[in-house]
């Protein structure tokens, strides 16, 4: 399993973010603690919710309804 470093952000919904050029991984830990990975998401879109002003909000609208998500168990 790839380890991946997330940096924290401002947002009220999501804590940190990481991600992996390679893979395409991007990595989502929430305010709640949960952690997920969104497979398949292209260097554009993350550096596109980096640049955001409204984090959540892009993750939200951008991210989370394209594509396809597995929770990471700790």
């Amino acid at each position: 399993m790839i380890l991946l470093e997330r940096m924290p952000v401002k947002s009220r919904i999501l804590r940190s973010v990481g991600y992996d050029e390679p893979t395409k991984i991007l990595e989502i830990e929430f305010q709640s603690g949960l952690v997920y990975r969104y497979s398949g998401v292209p260097p554009k879109v993350y550096a596109d919710l980096m640049r955001s002003s409204e984090i959540g909000k892009y993750f939200s609208e951008k991210i989370r309804p394209q594509f396809q998500t597995k929770q990471v168990v700790p």
